[in-house]
């Protein structure tokens, strides 16, 4: 029961923070382009900030439920005296999770933090090239958790 609740929390958790980069790339952005730069720039860091305090959150969750999830199966192995070898899906799985939290911290702690000084000084082409910035990492972060959840449901045989 426990490991389904973990299990639960590492989906979901995933489930926000890749649904939350479809929606700001393809939804949200197209949309704001009928708006004065002021507005559109203004109105991203504010939804952004939203967002990215969500992501924190989902991978801190994604990060501690996975762990968890792993140690509890070696630790069942091990009290049934069993090798523990990890799948070769999870170690993908693992690493590009790490790869993918090392990137959202560079947007949200330098590039999120560029665009806020940004709107704070209301230099709007500075905002602008600082949400360029933040589109093109967002696609790559998303293009890794594609790749992640195919690897997963599909396995290595891609």
């Amino acid at each position: 029961m426990f490991y389904t609740a973990l299990k639960t929390i590492h989906l979901l958790s995933i489930i926000v923070w890749i649904g939350g980069m479809v929606f700001a790339q393809f939804f949200l952005r197209p949309a704001l382009t009928q708006l004065d730069a002021p507005q559109r720039v203004r109105l991203m860091h504010d939804a952004l900030g939203r967002f990215f305090n969500a992501v924190l959150v989902a991978a801190t969750l994604t990060l501690g439920s996975g762990i968890w999830m792993i140690g509890r199966m070696a630790r069942q192995m091990a009290q049934a005296g069993v090798k523990f070898n990890m799948p070769l899906e999870w170690i993908v799985m693992s690493l590009l999770g790490l790869l993918m939290m090392a990137i959202f911290g560079h947007i949200r702690f330098g590039l999120y933090a560029r665009l806020s000084r940004a709107v704070t000084a209301s230099d709007w082409p500075a905002g602008g090239a600082a949400l360029a910035s933040i589109r093109t990492w967002v696609m790559v972060n998303l293009g890794i958790g594609v790749v992640i959840v195919l690897v997963t449901l599909l396995g290595l045989s891609l």
